[in-house]
């Protein structure tokens, strides 16, 4: 696995679903963050990290965050650093 770091702005809202037919998650949240060298990233958080996500972040906000890469180049969100 592999542990990264980001700091960046949220371009995008929050576009958060529950998930019916996965055992492991309950609850995904979906939403761009555009880093500080202009690139863009999408970021995915499950179930808690999902919650917290669509209850406390919206677009604009800087944050700096924890995550890893999947197969598809999409950071997993591990932790929320500041917001």
């Amino acid at each position: 696995m592999n542990i990264c770091f980001f700091m960046g702005k949220i371009v995008s809202d929050i576009n958060f679903k529950f998930i019916i037919n996965d055992r492991k998650n309950i609850s995904i949240a979906i939403f761009e963050v555009e880093l500080n060298n202009k690139s863009k990233i999408t970021v995915i958080g499950y179930n808690e990290m999902a919650d917290f996500c669509y209850s406390r972040l919206k677009k604009n906000n800087n944050i700096t965050f924890q995550g890893y890469l999947d197969s598809e180049i999409k950071v997993i969100l591990e932790d929320i650093i500041s917001k």
